[in-house]
């Protein structure tokens, strides 16, 4: 088959090992090192969480290559006239967003759609992906489509609605009622001037929750941010250290945050919420669990796809 399409899976990018944390910290903060302190304080919670990073980067891989099984299943099955290539596309590390462009140029493709590892739209996120892979697409003369949001794609809303479920099964098998559980729905925060530019980051998230809560009659359910960044100007809030400490006071005892910001296992979640987050749950005596996140799950999977082979049937 010569119909060949390129892939570009995005991603934020973690370190491939400890010896790169200095490289990647400085990546984020736009060439400027970080100082000992700040990175022995990156390095410990990578510590804490895994012992060190291989798994989260790792777990893009695996990402990356069921997508390209998946898409190039839809193939065999007639359903598509072309041979899918992945190639990934980090923002803080190797292989950076370029890096996969230049991979595409290098193997001849010519037509190509970028997708990024996160169903909702912001300029600041998502949007930044786009511009730089746009720039060295048109560079390379491929012609690039985008996925720019996923966050109501119903593959998508079953997934994660099949998460929560399965966690709402085990606080009732430990005795909780489970109309009683508060749902926590959580994503990264973003500088709060978002809500002046009129992204649609905030009211996708809301979106995604309430479809997901619709879906499994929850009632008691709310919005919440975490992992702020530590700047000067404000970020959205409130955050979800903040959250249990009210909710605390209205003598809610079980809690089960769902942060569908995010796909994968990493940082935010498994120091941020697993460690962080439940250490504050412990202090209040609040019981608090996690949803397991997608993942390579297949209907997250089938969710990508959905949304890749729709944004190359649009004009």
């Amino acid at each position: 088959m010569s119909n060949k399409i390129g892939v570009l899976v995005m991603s934020y990018g973690t370190p491939a090992s400890m010896d790169q944390i200095e490289a990647y910290y400085t990546h984020i903060r736009r060439g400027n090192r970080p100082t000992e302190e700040q990175l022995k304080e990156l390095t410990d919670r990578y510590e804490a969480i895994v012992g060190g990073v291989f798994p989260l980067r790792a777990n893009t891989d695996h990402q990356t290559e069921s997508l390209q099984q998946a898409l190039n299943k839809l193939t065999e099955e007639g359903r598509v006239d072309a041979e899918f290539v992945c190639y990934q596309g980090l923002k803080h590390a190797v292989p950076f967003i370029e890096d996969g462009v230049e991979q595409m140029a290098k193997d001849g493709i010519k037509e190509a759609v970028g997708i990024v590892l996160a169903p909702h739209y912001s300029v600041m996120s998502v949007g930044g992906y786009i511009k730089r892979a746009e720039a060295k697409a048109q560079e390379h003369g491929i012609a690039m489509k985008f996925v720019k949001e996923y966050h109501l794609n119903p593959s998508l809303i079953e997934a994660i609605s099949r998460k929560v479920s399965a966690k709402l099964d085990q606080f009732e098998e430990a005795g909780a009622k489970r109309d009683q559980v508060r749902v926590l729905f959580s994503a990264h925060s973003l500088p709060a001037r978002i809500l002046d530019m009129g992204d649609p980051y905030k009211d996708q998230l809301l979106e995604t929750s309430k479809a997901v809560a619709d879906k499994l009659g929850i009632e008691h359910w709310q919005f919440t941010w975490q992992s702020a960044g530590r700047t000067a100007e404000p970020w959205l809030g409130p955050d979800i250290l903040d959250t249990l400490k009210s909710l605390s006071t209205e003598q809610v005892e079980d809690v089960l945050v769902a942060p569908v910001g995010f796909v994968s296992d990493h940082l935010e979640v498994l120091y941020d919420l697993d460690i962080e987050a439940k250490a504050i749950a412990k202090e209040i005596d609040m019981r608090l669990e996690r949803i397991e996140m997608l993942n390579s799950d297949p209907l997250y999977i089938q969710a990508l796809c959905e949304s890749i082979t729709d944004a190359l049937e649009k004009e």
